[in-house]
């Protein structure tokens, strides 16, 4: 069981989980069947307030830990988005009511720290479309030691029981913890802890890809390939954000990928959009690495910049999936 009297393992816990209520809020008042195509301001508001309130959190809990963040005050303290700000401001200031527009920017540039031998790296929202559809998204906090990820929090706050659809239920919490596992409960903190597994399938015919709705960062018609190898004939399931990672670790998905897109052939993953995901994965009996099964790297910067893509699996699918990823030249 995962000890919540640690202090790491506490601050992680109650950080993400108020990041998630808080951002949960900004999409119910600000995302609407309205909202036009091009107006990001929900998320944007969404982004900032949810990394403002983690560094802020975490100055107060362990002051000498750098933060790597996605976000960084620069836009925001321009006079045309002195509204943003002003919104931004508000959200925050109901779990931190001493926020000011000037504190507020001082607590997201916290973000803009480098990777150290400890430090914790954040994606605020993590599957900005999704979140703008009102459907999945999560936020994403890891601490890493030594290059290795120690701890990883996932709040999704559409998202039951770790891997169930549902943007008026209690969300949930995903907490992996190295050598304890991973485990969910619900964001609202009223639940117990269910510990998750991955699913044992060993047949790759009825392996459910997790695939997202959007495919700016990864090749959609060479997973079909790579389906099509391996002989994939399960329905795959569909989600935007981090939030896969715990569908995989719940055991109700079995293989997931990030391939390079065309439009991007030399792209390298951020720590964020990985670290937290791929501890929930391990610790859940899974097994992630990247396309040419090497360890992923969490100590060349603030890339994986050692690694190629992305694979994750039940662990029972893993060699087989290279072997058709080798096929399709990935």
């Amino acid at each position: 069981m995962i000890d919540l009297n640690n202090p790491e393992v506490m601050f992680a816990f109650s950080a993400v989980q108020q990041a998630g209520l808080l951002v949960k809020q900004v999409q119910s008042e600000m995302v609407s069947s309205a909202l036009t195509k091009d107006d990001r301001s929900p998320v944007t508001v969404a982004d900032y307030a949810s990394q403002a309130l983690i560094a802020q959190r975490l100055f107060e809990a362990f002051p000498n830990d750098p933060l790597v963040g996605e976000e960084d005050a620069t836009e925001l303290r321009k006079p045309e988005t002195r509204r943003v700000l002003e919104q931004v401001t508000r959200f925050v200031s109901q779990y931190t009511p001493n926020a000011t527009p000037e504190t507020v920017c001082e607590w997201i540039d916290r973000g803009n720290a480098d990777p150290a031998h400890r430090f914790w790296t954040l994606d605020p929202i993590d599957g900005t479309k999704g979140f703008l559809r009102g459907d999945q998204y999560a936020v994403a906090l890891a601490l890493i030691v030594g290059g290795k990820v120690q701890i990883g929090v996932l709040g999704c706050p559409n998202l039951n029981n770790a891997y169930r659809p549902n943007p008026d239920g209690p969300g949930s919490l995903i907490i992996a913890v190295r050598g304890k596992g991973t485990w969910t409960t619900p964001l609202t903190a009223e639940g117990s802890y269910e510990p998750l597994s991955v699913s044992g399938l060993r047949d790759a015919s009825q392996a459910r890809l997790l695939r997202s709705f959007e495919s700016g960062h990864t090749n959609a018609s060479q997973i079909d390939e790579f389906a099509q190898v391996l002989g994939v004939e399960a329905e795959p399931v569909r989600m935007d954000s981090q939030g896969k990672y715990g569908v995989l670790a719940a055991g109700k998905g079995e293989l997931l990928l990030r391939l390079l897109s065309p439009a991007k052939p030399n792209y390298k993953e951020k720590i964020w959009d990985q670290a937290a995901g791929s501890l929930v994965i391990e610790e859940s009996g899974g097994k992630i690495t990247d396309l040419h099964g090497k360890t992923l790297d969490f100590n060349a910067g603030k890339t994986l910049a050692n690694n190629r893509g992305i694979l994750a699996s039940n662990a029972s699918l893993h060699e087989q999936a290279l072997k058709a990823l080798r096929r399709i030249a990935a």
